[in-house]
């Protein structure tokens, strides 16, 4: 599904990725965890090309793009790659004059060119999915930040990606507003939704993970099963990372 080879990732002298190589099995859910500043978000973004990495490859499906720093990657190849990945953000990012069912018909309509009436009605299933259909008309300000954060899920779903990526869902929300957000993520997980998680909630990484993968300075220090990392891990940097996060 996903395969990254000796990706780069350099703002002006500073280098956030140095080299990474991942695999990601199509229907395999796959937690990013590491370090604040250990550049789990900029690998995350480079996946969908928010950032153009600097050098390596990534292949997407049947896609593979190789990046040198003196060339431009070309706006099909983007638009080719964006079309399989939905990217779901920290802050949700929705519309805020448009209601939760507006938000989730827009890039169908737009994007996919799809009829206002197919992309209503699978708009509807998906809020219907995510537990939010009894909210479809209302907009942004009337809703938590959970639900917010659903209609995000939704918006992301409904352009058919074969790929979801997230960069820590639940670390805007209050505590009492997690739970509604991961169970949303673990019910994609057990449909076999291919995800790609950045994220600080441990537990999730623990029951929902088929691989875990530790970054720490701009390269994977350690990727195993959630038993392999978090009960048999002999890395002393990974050791040092969840004792930290125990305390």
């Amino acid at each position: 599904m996903i395969t990254i080879r000796n990706l780069h990732k350099r703002f002006d002298d500073r280098e956030v990725l140095r080299g990474i190589d991942l695999h990601v099995e199509a229907g395999s859910t796959v937690v990013i965890i590491g370090p604040s500043g250990s550049g789990k978000t900029t690998l995350l973004r480079c996946i969908n090309l928010l950032e153009t990495p600097t050098s390596g490859t990534i292949t997407l499906g049947e896609h593979t793009i190789s990046f040198d720093e003196n060339q431009t990657v070309k706006k099909d190849v983007v638009i080719a790659l964006r079309k399989q990945t939905g990217m779901v953000f920290q802050n949700y990012h929705l519309f805020p004059h448009m209601t939760a069912l507006e938000n989730v018909m827009e890039g169908q309509v737009t994007v996919l060119k799809r009829s206002k009436e197919f992309a209503r009605e699978k708009a509807l299933q998906l809020l219907d999915k995510v537990g939010l259909k009894d909210r479809a008309d209302m907009y942004p300000h009337q809703l938590s930040g959970g639900q917010q954060q659903r209609v995000g899920i939704a918006r992301a779903m409904a352009m058919d990606p074969a790929v979801l990526l997230f960069d820590e869902p639940t670390s805007a929300l209050d505590p009492e507003l997690v739970g509604e957000v991961l169970k949303v993520m673990k019910e994609l997980a057990r449909e076999g939704m291919t995800m790609v998680v950045v994220t600080h909630e441990m537990n999730f990484a623990r029951e929902v993970a088929d691989q875990v993968v530790f970054v720490d300075q701009g390269v994977i220090v350690e990727q195993g099963t959630p038993e392999q990392i978090f009960l048999h891990s002999n890395n002393e940097r990974t050791l040092q990372f969840l004792n930290k996060l125990k305390h």
